[in-house]
């Protein structure tokens, strides 16, 4: 049918079909991109435009009712100019990371200050409760939207540095002036010649065979380009085994892009049709005809183990993946020796990542120079570019990865995904542009799952609350394949030996036991093992404390690591150069007000109003060396690498390993590389995600930009700056040592007069080497990798409080506040840390008391849509106040370490504790995640 509408401004008229909704027709036909696709339910807000001067949920609206209407999306209300002072709010609070929830955020801030131009914060919540966002903890949009209403100034940036100091200021991040404009550039994004779209026909069973697979009827389909069998398929791509060398005895099955013989979960692709559009594709998928012979599903972990279970790889004789055992002292003696005993079990739930921008790839395969070209949402480009070139049987050099703009990764985006390997077979097959991009139901029965653990903890104390050993069981079910190449056993022993964190016992005895399932496979993502590990170590504190009638806070205090004890090695055997815990212990009491808080708490609790504290010990990994996966044989770079190149003009390009997904990786990249060569920060850019450009490295995982990926521009800038220096002294006719570069200017070391500007250099050097000795040649282009050696994994600490209400009649339990103290070395840019500790924080409560993966006994996943699986949104979230303690490593010359994890790992410990504290008058304990309302009753005896 035609439409005709006007979009910005302008007229338009378009054929339409029937089908389509108002974001695709934005989208797809206009190229408008600026509004997004988060969950296709209306629940996000990610593809909110405005409809005669109204937000609405384009994915819930169809093009053809927009007929006569008048459409404005992101990029047509920036240009007008009507929501500068919130964009200018945005940046400089940094309300705004990977920006995919941003011009929905917005445009619904804009019609909330057209209706009510002084909202209070809980107004602005209320305004934005319908709009997603995983990254940010909404603290600091809601700060700007309060802003721009009030006409306060954006924060205005600092003023320049004496001497180039830009490490350790709050700058603003350049890039965010696109993505609030709407003019970012996510995968979807992407547009390329003769692009076709794959979809999937999945499998509707936990278990089954595949006894007969008919393609016709899709292939006769008009616009169906190819109908693709696993077998088919197996003949272009290898399989894969995600297996870990370094851990003995571990064991997994080859895995194929596309399910042949059987599909062993509810989700896992069987055939794949590509088309000429995705409705197309889709249309086909639902004329292929596959006869199926159901399995007996092996859904719950014990039973997977138990003498009769259905073995969901024969070949491997079991469903048992790994057992792993840890022991240090002597735990008998230690338990002989204790006063008291206790002894509980903790469930974590399985929770998924819930990034807003899906997962996508888009693959061009050029046959005429044998060349395949993938822009990828993901984190670590020259992975998949190893991996791609082995299993498609492609020369390395022929393969090129583009990571653009990310919506959002936080871990999900590191693993091989076998509808991802598919697409980019099909380029190859094809000889075309292939693209795929999962919907919500699809990101939840196929994302990776992560933190489902059953884990029974037992603690030997005195009777003055002093932990004197521990016993541990951890069974993890990972689901019917263990995830490549990172495996997906990681997690399980993070659990085992994080779990005693920086308490002082040395008597530790540990099992863990991963097992194979019929659901969707498990493996790492943000935070890895350390919120189950913190939450039933702080757990087991509390329950000290509580039955031995002692303060949680003291019981802290007498059993952490003390300042004078380290470089300590941990009865897990992890090493622990310095932590802080004592210092944070003291930061987040302070910022609280906690005292002040535990009086509030036993005044309410006289007038039947139960509230509760709870204090959450952690630490957390980063900066990952080689022993974390390369001595398992998996090719996952553990080191990353900076080009810097001088400009002519004096202006500094920095191509960098590591990668970019909202964190503000390249600001902090640019900061260092400003601070080290001595040139104003705006004469920095940094280019990241491109494995025909960048040298070759890791990219971001693990809490690694800062620690490895600045270390490596610490080390580029300072050669470069080496040799921009070497030049100055040849054509100054001076020595080097008495010349040094600050501001974009050659100066002399000593007063600090001018003596050169860098474009000065820049043209001789490049343009005029005549003018140079004969025997001299400048290089002003330098690389740099740097490894971490000193130490496997660079620990940082930190201690969270939560402050909650718990209605005992509905199960309902209210945040009221939460605070962290966290050190994670050297702060490079104060304000990105604030934000990514908050969005962790963030993540963390909802694993607390939102996000499940819910199966019945069939292995069906229940929770398929934003509707179903609740995350937490702005009306939910207090206010997340922060604190630093810093605490620099002395194993790189930076210092730094990371951030992005930490919020996570003690959020599910500090807000199980308040609940329970909150419980105490009743004797009720909770010790399972997620706290929804019917565990809460459950536990009070009401259900």
């Amino acid at each position: 049918m035609k439409i005709a509408l006007t979009v910005n401004g302008t007229p338009i008229t378009r054929e339409v079909e029937g089908r389509e909704n108002l974001v695709d027709f934005l989208r797809y036909t206009l190229g408008l991109t600026g509004s997004h696709i988060g969950c296709e339910h209306g629940v996000c807000g990610a593809c909110t435009v405005r409809v005669d001067g109204t937000p609405i949920r384009g994915c819930l609206m169809l093009a053809a009712q927009a007929d006569g209407c008048r459409v404005e999306t992101i990029e047509g209300v920036a240009e007008s100019g009507a929501i500068a002072a919130l964009q200018r709010a945005f940046r400089a609070e940094n309300a705004l990371q990977c920006g995919f929830c941003t011009p929905g955020m917005l445009l619904t801030a804009q019609a909330l200050l057209e209706r009510n131009p002084d909202p209070d914060p809980v107004a602005i919540r209320e305004a934005i409760g319908g709009n997603y966002c995983r990254c940010t903890g909404y603290h600091a949009i809601v700060q700007a939207i309060l802003g721009a209403a009030r006409g306060r100034p954006a924060k205005a940036p600092e003023a320049a540095p004496v001497n180039d100091a830009y490490i350790g200021r709050s700058v603003i991040r350049p890039q965010t002036a696109r993505l609030v404009a709407g003019r970012g550039t996510y995968t979807d994004d992407v547009a390329v010649s003769r692009l076709l779209h794959a979809a999937f026909v999945r499998s509707p069973h936990a278990h089954a065979r595949i006894a007969w697979i008919d393609t016709a009827e899709a292939a006769a389909l008009p616009g169906v380009v190819a109908g693709v069998t696993g077998r088919e398929m197996a003949a272009r791509c290898e399989p894969w085994v995600g297996v870990l060398k370094n851990y003995v005895g571990m064991k997994s099955a080859p895995q194929y892009p596309l399910a042949m013989d059987k599909a062993v979960w509810q989700g896992e692709p069987v055939v794949a049709v590509v088309a000429e559009s995705r409705a197309l594709a889709e249309d086909g998928c639902a004329r292929v005809r596959v006869t199926w012979e159901p399995l007996p599903p092996v859904v719950d972990a014990e039973a997977a183990l138990a003498p009769g279970s259905p073995v969901i790889h024969p070949e491997l004789g079991d469903n048992l993946v790994l057992e792993t055992r840890i022991k240090s002292g002597d735990v008998d003696a230690a338990f002989k020796a204790a006063d008291a005993v206790y002894r509980e079990t903790c469930d974590t739930g399985r929770h998924t990542v819930v990034s807003l921008e899906p997962r996508v790839v888009l693959a061009d395969y050029d046959p005429a120079d044998e060349t395949l070209t993938v822009y990828h949402s993901g984190q670590a480009p020259y992975m998949l570019h190893d991996i791609l070139s082995r299993h498609l049987r492609i020369p390395e050099h022929r393969v090129r990865v583009i990571n653009k703009d990310v919506g959002g990764s936080f871990g999900l985006k590191i693993h091989t995904y076998p509808d991802e390997m598919a697409t980019c077979a099909l380029a190859v097959m094809l000889g075309r542009a292939v693209k795929f991009l999962a919907d919500r139901v699809e990101s939840f029965q196929t994302d990776i799952h992560s933190r489902d653990h059953r884990v029974t903890a037992e603690v030997a104390v005195k009777r003055d609350g002093t932990i004197l050993g521990m016993r541990l069981d951890d069974l993890a079910p990972v689901g019917p394949f263990s995830m490549y190449p990172r495996s997906s056993v990681v997690e399980s022993g993070q659990v085992l030996r994080t779990t005693p964190g920086p308490y002082r016992f040395r008597d530790y005895d540990a099992r863990g036991r991963v097992v194979f399932q019929n659901k969707t496979p498990m493996s790492q993502y943000r935070a890895v093992g350390h919120p189950v590990a913190a939450l039933v170590m702080e757990a087991m504190v509390d329950r000290v404390a509580r039955e031995l009638g002692l303060d949680p806070v003291e019981v802290r205090r007498r059993n952490l690591l003390t300042a004078d004890m380290y470089p300590y090695t941990a009865p897990t055997g992890l090493f622990f150069e310095k932590l802080s815990h004592e210092e944070s212990l003291d930061a987040v009491l302070d910022l609280a007000g906690y005292r002040a808080l535990c009086a509030e708490r036993d005044r309410l609790r006289a007038r039947g109003v139960y509230r509760g504290l709870g204090l959450c010990v952690f630490i957390d990994l980063t900066v990952p060396g080689a022993q974390t996966y390369g001595t398992g044989g998996a090719r996952i770079s553990s080191q990353d690498g900076t080009t810097i190149r001088l400009e002519p003009t004096g202006k500094l390009t920095v191509l960098s390993s590591v990668t970019e997904q909202g964190q503000g990786t390249d600001t902090i990249l640019a900061q260092v590389a400003a601070a080290t060569v001595g040139v104003p920060l705006d004469d920095v850019r940094v280019v990241t995600g491109d494995t025909l450009v960048t040298p070759y490295g890791g990219g971001t995982w693990g809490s690694r930009g800062a620690g490895i990926g600045g270390e490596a521009t610490i080390q580029t800038g300072k050669a470069l700056k080496e040799n921009i220096l070497k030049v100055a002294a040849v054509v100054l006719e001076v020595d080097a040592l008495d010349l040094d570069v600050r501001g974009g200017q050659i100066v002399d070391a000593r007063t600090g007069e001018s003596r050169m500007p860098l474009s000065e250099l820049g043209r001789v050097a490049y343009f005029r080497p005549d003018q140079l000795p004969k025997d001299f040649q400048s290089e002003l282009t330098v690389t740099r990798h740097y490894v971490p050696r000193h130490q496997p994994l660079a620990y940082t600490n930190g201690v969270q409080l939560s402050y909650v209400e718990v209605d005992v009649d509905t199960g309902f339990v209210k945040l009221l506040g939460h605070w962290v103290a966290e050190d994670c070395g050297r702060i490079i840019n104060p304000m990105l840390v604030d934000e990514q500790v908050r969005g962790g924080v963030a993540h963390g409560i909802g694993d607390a008391l939102f996000e499940h993966c819910v199966y019945d006994e069939q292995g069906q996943l229940l929770t398929t849509t934003m509707m179903d699986y609740l995350v937490p949104m702005a009306v939910e979230l207090p206010d997340i106040g922060v604190a630093h303690v810093e605490t620099p490593t002395a194993y790189s010359e930076g210092g730094f370490k990371g951030a992005g994890e930490g919020g996570v790992a003690g959020a599910p410990g500090a807000v199980l504790n308040a609940v329970n504290d909150a419980l105490s008058p009743f004797k009720a304990r909770v010790t399972r995640v997620p706290m929804t309302p019917q565990v809460i009753l459950r536990a009070l005896g009401k259900l």
